[in-house]
């Protein structure tokens, strides 16, 4: 008796324990289907519409189906390639100093030796929490002409001041944003990821007689190569997705256009010259671009992960 009954109680919460799996992943799914695929697959309609002008002249707009018109308008338009190699320049700059920075704080933060260890990541990941429209506010009125103290520093002291807004010195301009705000996110990833590290390795490498600079060239380094292309596949995304900073700065000066970027002539077309059709197309393309590059670089560490293991 005391076993059938043990039996049938665990028939009767059979379905709840069915069902508790979704209701844990339940919202997760609806937040997922309303604020990303819904728009997604919203945009890929979009991408393949346009408007047509039934009778000529001032007739009636339609909306019709222009099947791959808007992708061959938007892979041929010049401005989008030019905002592609002006993101292009952006990175280059980016990516390699913010990763250096990152992985310097990272390294120091985990030397025994450091003090005030949790003031010192705290105030390195605190421009992260800035806003990126904030952020680029306050650095567009230090490189603004009149209100810069940078510019009134070098004038002080009799030397020309630099112009931030130049036609290449605004790549430096941007980059540095994009730097300050991303290094403090980038150190605490490769910060954890070196907390994870067994002490027992540098505890052996104590005993063989290296040094701290010894240790985290020959022993953190190559264990943290893997959390180090993550965070570079990050920056690559975030370059490419690069818009807050540029269209902030836009009104302070001549140096950046309407699309300077992809995103913003994403921006452009969609918001200032109302042709969302020709806005959902340009940006499938950048996200195509996105997704290439991400499946690029997770197929290099798959690849090295084989080789390490063969």
């Amino acid at each position: 008796m005391p076993q059938s009954s043990a039996t049938s109680s665990r028939k009767e919460f059979q379905p709840t324990s069915r069902l508790a799996p979704w209701l844990f992943v339940g919202p997760a799914v609806l937040l997922f289907t309303f604020a990303l695929a819904a728009p997604f697959l919203y945009a890929v309609v979009l991408s393949f519409r346009g408007i047509r002008i039934r009778g000529g002249g001032l007739g009636m707009r339609e909306e019709v189906a222009v099947g791959f018109k808007n992708y061959y308008y938007a892979a041929t338009n010049p401005e989008l390639w030019a905002g592609f190699g002006r993101m292009l320049h952006v990175g280059v700059i980016s990516v390699p100093v913010m990763l250096t920075f990152a992985l310097l704080f990272a390294l120091l933060l985990d030397s025994p030796h450091v003090r005030f260890r949790q003031v010192s990541r705290l105030a390195i990941f605190t421009p992260y929490a800035v806003p990126g429209v904030i952020a680029s506010l306050m650095w567009g009125f230090i490189y603004l002409p009149g209100v810069s103290p940078i510019r009134e520093a070098f004038s002080a002291s009799g030397l020309t001041p630099p112009d931030f807004f130049g036609e290449h010195a605004i790549f430096f301009s941007i980059a540095n944003i994009s730097i300050w705000g991303s290094v403090g996110f980038n150190m605490v990833i490769l910060y954890t990821a070196l907390r994870g590290i067994s002490s027992e390795l540098y505890d052996a490498a104590r005993v063989d007689g290296c040094r701290e600079w010894q240790i985290a060239l020959h022993v953190k380094l190559p264990l943290l190569l893997p959390a180090v292309i993550l965070t570079g596949l990050f920056s690559l995304v975030g370059t490419i997705q690069l818009f807050s900073e540029p269209k902030t700065l836009e009104p302070l000066g001549n140096a950046i256009s309407t699309t300077w970027v992809p995103v913003m002539l994403v921006y452009r077309d969609a918001f200032i010259s109302m042709n969302i059709y020709m806005g959902a197309a340009t940006s499938m393309f950048v996200a195509c671009l996105t997704v290439t590059v991400t499946l690029v670089v997770l197929k290099f560490m798959q690849r090295r992960e084989r080789r390490k293991l063969s």
